[in-house]
C-alpha cells in the first residue's frame, strides 16, 4: 500500500510541474499575439488608432477665396461718422453714408504754343447714401507762347454718384471756390465735372473726369477802372483715391 501511494504521488507532482511548466510559456506568447494583428485586421478596442489614408502624391484640388462685393448704395438718412474698412470683403460698398475718400488726380493739354498740367489731391465724404462731399485743391501750370504762370485753386463740390452695379457708378459734381493767379490775383473759380468710378481691387477707385474751368479774375489797369479778366477751358483727369 506505501509503496502505492508514493507512485501516485511522484506522479501528481510531475503533472503539476507541467502545467505550471506550461502556463509560463504559453502566457507571453499568447499576449504577444494579441498585440500582433495581421495587417487588414480591425483593430482592437484598448489603444486602437484610425486608419490612415494612402498618400498617393495628389494634392487636395483648389478652392476659390474670392471675396464677394458689398450692395450698391441706396438712397438712406445722413451718416454719424466715417466708415472704417469699406471695400470688397467688408460689409460697406463704395457710395454708402460715411465712407471717406482720399486721393487725387493728375491732367495735361497740350496744343499749339500752350501747355498745361495740373495736380489735384483730393477728401470726399458721403454725407449719405450716393450723395458726397469733395475739397478740391488745385494746381496748375499754364504755358502760353513763352510765357508761364501758376494758378492755384481750392474748391468745395458737391456731387452726386449713380451706381450701374457693385463696381461702376456715374457721377456728377460743381466745384465752386477761389482760385489765386500770380499776375493776376484772386478770384471767383467754378468747375463743373463728369466722370465715372471703377473700383480696383479691394478698396481702389479709378476715376476718370472731364470738367470745365472758368475762373474770373479783377485786374485794376489804371485809375478806378477795374478790368474783370475771364478764362475757360477745358479738362481731362484721371484720379485714383482709396475709401476707409
Amino acid at each position: 500500500m506505501n509503496k502505492s501511494f508514493e507512485t501516485l504521488k511522484s506522479i501528481l507532482g510531475h503533472s503539476v510541474r507541467a502545467v505550471i511548466l506550461v502556463g509560463l510559456t504559453a502566457g507571453p506568447a499568447t499576449a504577444w499575439a494579441d498585440e500582433k494583428q495581421p495587417e487588414g485586421a480591425p483593430p482592437t478596442e484598448e489603444g486602437a488608432q484610425p486608419a490612415q489614408p494612402a498618400n498617393n502624391g495628389d494634392l487636395p484640388k483648389p478652392q476659390s477665396d474670392t471675396d464677394v462685393a458689398p450692395e450698391v448704395a441706396t438712397p438712406g438718412a445722413p451718416a454719424e461718422g466715417v466708415v472704417n474698412q469699406a471695400g470688397v470683403g467688408g460689409v460697406t460698398g463704395y457710395g454708402r453714408a460715411g465712407v471717406l475718400e482720399l486721393g487725387g488726380s493728375v491732367g495735361f493739354q497740350l496744343a499749339t504754343d500752350y501747355r498745361q498740367i495740373n495736380v489735384s489731391p483730393t477728401i470726399g465724404w458721403f454725407a449719405a447714401d450716393n450723395f458726397q462731399l469733395t475739397g478740391i485743391l488745385d494746381v496748375a501750370n499754364v504755358s502760353v507762347n513763352d510765357e508761364s504762370t501758376t494758378v492755384f485753386g481750392i474748391l468745395a463740390e458737391p456731387s452726386y454718384h449713380l451706381p450701374f452695379n457693385r463696381t461702376t457708378f456715374g457721377f456728377l459734381g460743381l466745384g465752386m471756390g477761389a482760385s489765386y493767379v500770380t499776375s493776376l490775383g484772386t478770384g471767383f473759380a467754378m468747375a463743373p465735372r463728369l466722370g465715372a468710378n471703377f473700383i480696383v481691387g479691394r478698396s481702389g477707385i479709378l476715376t476718370p473726369t472731364i470738367s470745365w474751368q472758368y475762373t474770373t479774375h479783377d485786374t485794376n489797369m489804371t485809375g478806378d477802372t477795374t478790368v474783370v479778366a475771364v478764362s475757360s477751358a477745358l479738362r481731362a483727369n484721371i484720379g485714383y483715391t482709396v475709401m476707409w
